[in-house]
């Protein structure tokens, strides 16, 4: 299907175009372009689709589209498997709904009392979004009734699956009408995924977001061959010379997160965890603290990453090689956004090149090698950066009164018979300090990888 060069070529309400328009929406992206016609015209879909497609738009706009406003019954659900992508996505249909005053929508997620929820249900409600166990506390409380559902979404049903809510989202859909939409957004698309679709999906249609779109041209991308003991050496060496305000680290389980907070924390770097096995409130805070720029590094799993609304992500490392293609690219997808440039750096040891070459194979792009900066290299970077930031001080003219009472102490100094370059140099030397200790196995050049073989394929 081509892509639409506008919102307004779909058959939206003037109400969306307007909510979109104050958005600054402009050309759908081509998820949306595929998506939102066939969710208007009733289609059941299969969506495959990473971070940063527009997918939350995709789907909401028909389904906001197909309510009926003067019903104020349940019309919509929404299952997400975490309450950030809950209330992510709530957050994203309320500003599409800007101007829909008759239609509301609620979200309902543990960690939050579920009075304050049955209250905001009160009243009438068109669309829930929900995870998959607070929505059925709700549908044994009677607090939700599905039998004027038209359209349920299942979004990250990939994720929802590894995080053991089958049974929860099987309980669901089996107590909605049969005559549905049902929507099934995944970012992969395992055997569960596909049994799930052919169980409750009715003839659905397919669409999947091609790699090459989502491994964007403003992702530089490289990796670094190392030694797995030398991984925590070989992030700080990168922090030191990247300086990222904002930087995300994947590691493959809640375990290898933990073990790499505890190292980092040890050597005096400051980070956030975030994974699965803490506590609501504990997640709250390390997002909140993530989102504020309180916290630059934070080092989470793929399962808790799910849901992070943050678009200013600098960087974005992979500490242990993703086991599959596409979390790849999904990992990737959160940095180089809204129109601004990022990297994604990928730490390779041993047999992890396999693994390296099937992902480039899968996205049809190459991934750099690179050499991890060397100790002069962090400090002519360093010297460098904070030259930049003097000229930058002395060249804005509203800074000059400031800079009157410095300039009298250096006079002072000069006045002593110290020559001005020796004080601006023995400045520079407090601000930049010492190098890190030199670690010789991080220099010396290691094998590598070796791609397969085979030729990069895109699904059609």
């Amino acid at each position: 299907m081509a892509q639409s060069d506008s919102f307004s070529a779909f058959p939206l309400s003037a109400e969306t175009l307007r909510a979109l328009g104050d958005l600054g929406y402009t050309q759908p992206t081509p998820i949306q372009s595929e998506t939102i016609d066939l969710m208007l015209s009733g289609y059941d879909l299969v969506g495959q689709s990473q971070t940063g497609t527009g997918k939350t738009a995709a789907f909401g706009l028909p389904l906001i589209e197909r309510i009926e406003t003067l019903d104020r019954s349940l019309q919509a659900v929404v299952l997400c498997p975490t309450r950030e992508l809950c209330m992510q996505v709530a957050g994203e249909l309320r500003k599409f709904l800007k101007y829909h005053a008759s239609i509301r929508v609620a979200a309902v997620y543990g960690g939050q009392p579920i009075d304050k929820q049955i209250q905001s249900l009160r009243g009438g409600v068109q669309i829930v979004v929900g995870t998959p166990g607070r929505f059925i506390d709700h549908l044994r409380r009677h607090t939700l009734k599905l039998k004027n559902v038209q359209t349920v979404v299942l979004d990250e049903a990939d994720e929802m699956l590894n995080m053991g809510f089958r049974e929860d989202i099987e309980t669901i859909l089996n107590g909605m009408p049969g005559e549905r939409q049902t929507v099934c957004f995944s970012a992969t698309m395992p055997e569960p995924i596909k049994a799930l679709t052919a169980r409750y999906l009715r003839d659905p249609k397919f669409i999947h977001a091609g790699e090459h779109e989502l491994a964007a041209a403003s992702v530089d991308q490289l990796y670094f061959t190392l030694k797995e003991k030398l991984k925590p050496e070989a992030l700080a060496r990168i922090l030191e010379y990247e300086h990222p305000d904002s930087m995300l680290v994947f590691c493959n389980t809640k375990r290898r997160v933990d073990e790499l907070y505890q190292t980092l924390k040890e050597n005096g770097i400051t980070c956030s965890a975030l994974h699965g096995d803490m506590t609501q409130q504990a997640r709250d805070v390390v997002m909140r603290q993530f989102r504020q720029h309180e916290t630059h590094l934070l080092i989470a799993t793929d399962v808790a990453a799910r849901g992070i609304d943050v678009h200013d992500i600098d960087l974005v490392l992979n500490y242990d090689v993703p086991e599959q293609d596409e979390i790849y690219v999904h990992r990737i997808g959160r940095t180089g956004r809204a129109g601004k440039t990022g990297k994604a750096y990928t730490f390779v040891v041993g047999r992890d090149s396999e693994r390296l070459a099937s992902i480039m194979a899968y996205t049809g792009e190459t991934i750099r090698e690179a050499s991890l900066p060397t100790l002069a290299e962090i400090e002519s970077k360093r010297t460098q950066d904070l030259v930049e930031e003097v000229r930058s001080l002395i060249d804005r003219n509203s800074f000059t009164h400031q800079l009157d009472h410095y300039q009298r102490i250096a006079l002072r100094l000069e006045n002593e018979g110290y020559e001005a370059t020796d004080i601006a140099a023995a400045l520079f030397m407090l601000k930049i300090g010492t190098t890190p200790e030199q670690v010789d196995d991080l220099n010396r050049p290691q094998p590598q990888p070796q791609r397969r073989n085979r030729q990069p394929h895109r699904r059609k």
